[in-house]
């Protein structure tokens, strides 16, 4: 079976970076989100070009230690997860992957044990 190419369609943003920062690829939801930065255009183009410096520095943290950088926003009204990591190849950082999700402003929280 080949591998599915799930993330094309996926209803969240995902963006990926090499570990210079260089845009590799995003999908559909991503280049929407960024559409008026220029949408898949910025794909081949450095997100430090585009970041302000303590984003810069978040960014170059989060390869440095590998901790990802989680937090909410709201944009136009809508509630987002930022989820920031490092992805990896055989142990080795290669770079950031961002994903973006759209949530609920009021969201159920569970404990299960």
């Amino acid at each position: 079976m080949e591998n599915p190419n799930w993330m094309e369609e996926f209803p969240g943003a995902v963006t990926v970076t090499d570990a210079a920062g260089v845009i590799l690829y995003m999908n559909l939801k991503s280049a929407l989100s960024f559409e008026q930065e220029g949408g898949r255009a910025l794909v081949g183009r450095n997100i430090f070009d585009c970041h302000r410096p303590e984003s810069q520095e978040k960014i170059r943290r989060i390869l440095e230690t590998g901790e990802p950088n989680i937090y909410t926003i709201e944009k136009q009204g809508q509630k987002k997860l930022i989820y920031q990591t490092v992805w990896t190849e055989n142990g080795e950082v290669r770079g950031l992957v961002e994903l973006s999700l759209e949530i609920p402003r009021q969201l159920p929280h569970f404990i299960r044990d």
